[in-house]
């Protein structure tokens, strides 16, 4: 294992640990708002693939690349899905409809 390599998966974990102790700080109620909108930031992920995709060229690799782009398209879409329904939620009701 190189020093490249042992320092890429030094930083990999040590930000799960932080992400996982901030997001379990926050409050149920601000949970959703939260993530809706971390959500949408995984646009810079899909960004990311896109440039990955380029330099590929072994088949383990767009294997990869094409799960990293399934898994971030589903996270920005889930994002925007969760961000609607919270404003559906504020919009007020017509009349007849309930």
């Amino acid at each position: 294992m190189n020093a490249l390599l042992l320092a890429d998966l030094t930083v990999f974990t040590l930000s799960l640990l932080v992400g996982f102790e901030v997001i379990s700080k926050v409050p149920a109620t601000l949970h959703t708002p939260l993530m809706s909108g971390a959500n949408a930031v995984h646009g810079v992920v899909i960004v990311g693939v896109m440039l990955l995709a380029a330099s590929v060229t072994t088949v383990a690799g767009y294997v990869l690349v094409l799960i990293a782009a399934a898994f971030a398209a589903m996270n920005v879409t889930g994002g925007y899905v969760v961000t609607d329904r919270m404003l559906a939620m504020f919009r007020t009701r017509k009349e007849g409809r309930r």
